[in-house]
């Protein structure tokens, strides 16, 4: 893999066998490897939206692995407040690190940043268009759990119009053969953008109403929030979003094995109850954040090869 110096913008960017070898390098990482490697490398975090996963995870990922971070998680307390543009902020920080990672709320705005930094850029979410970290630990758990990441049933549920996770998860596999169930309501389906690349790639791929139109099994089911935030009436989001939880008694017929996971923050789209179940692997997703960024970080700072 070409790695070193490269940003990481968005998962369309990375060819089939350089995404198996980022998963692989994530899986070594998380076995023991590697231990060490950033030392002496320094991170800066600019997150100009609110994170608590990606930020903390970014951090830690660093931190445990010898290097240091500088940034901010506030995007008041820097000079974009008195009027700097993004590009000349940028264009300051990579004279204080090896290596940015960023949230903006606009999208394209990391590919921006790109154009004009010095030193990587690792997209940590920009609006409601990518977030290719998410989609790299999306994979290394589905290759942990699953041994593979070729032929699998996946199904997406939830607000697929505005999650930025399932648009690049999607894209994702669509390099690995399968079959996608897209499950959300009429108004939150995935944006005609994702399924024509789908179309390009020879997906196959359904959209359904609800779980109860499946006709054949899962093997894992991608759950996203309802975003009461994009509902004008009150009482039809709640209609829309209790169609959408997922409880113990849903885990029956074509979910009887199914894997759950989820980008997380949850609300109240599965039930606690769910925890405890075999199929529930959200939490151990979320903990693959910290060996898939340090996998990235040292790929892209040519410390992992």
């Amino acid at each position: 893999m070409d790695l070193p110096g490269r940003s990481i913008i968005s998962i369309r960017d990375f060819a089939r066998d350089e995404i198996l070898g980022i998963v692989d390098k994530a899986l070594e990482v998380k076995a023991g490897e590697w231990a060490d490697a950033l030392h002496g490398k320094v991170l800066a975090t600019l997150f100009f939206e609110p994170s608590t996963r990606t930020r903390l995870s970014f951090e830690a990922a660093m931190v445990s692995m010898g290097g240091r971070v500088i940034g901010f998680a506030d995007p008041n307390i820097s000079s974009t407040r008195k009027g700097e543009t993004l590009a000349d902020t940028i264009r300051t920080v990579t004279g204080y690190c090896d290596v940015i990672a960023m949230r903006h709320p606009v999208e394209g705005s990391a590919r921006l940043a790109s154009e004009v930094a010095s030193v990587p850029i690792i997209n940590a979410g920009d609006g409601a268009n990518q977030h290719p970290t998410q989609t790299f630990l999306d994979l290394v758990t589905l290759k942990e759990e699953f041994g593979r990441l070729e032929g699998l049933a996946v199904g997406m549920l939830g607000d697929l119009k505005y999650g930025r996770t399932v648009h690049s998860l999607a894209m994702a596999l669509s390099l690995f053969g399968g079959r996608l169930s897209l499950i959300s309501p009429p108004g939150l389906r995935m944006p005609a953008h994702v399924k024509e690349e789908l179309d390009s790639a020879g997906t196959r791929y359904e959209e359904l109403r609800d779980l109860g139109e499946l006709t054949s099994d899962l093997d894992v089911l991608y759950v996203t929030r309802i975003q009461k935030e994009r509902f004008a009436d009150f009482q039809e989001y709640e209609r829309v979003a209790g169609a959408y939880r997922i409880r113990r008694d849903t885990l029956t017929g074509p979910c009887t094995r199914v894997r759950l996971m989820h980008p997380l923050p949850r609300v109240d789209e599965i039930a606690e109850e769910v925890d405890a179940t075999p199929n529930a692997i959200y939490f151990r997703q979320a903990h693959n954040g910290i060996p898939t960024r340090q996998a990235l970080l040292g790929l892209v700072t040519g410390v992992i090869r």
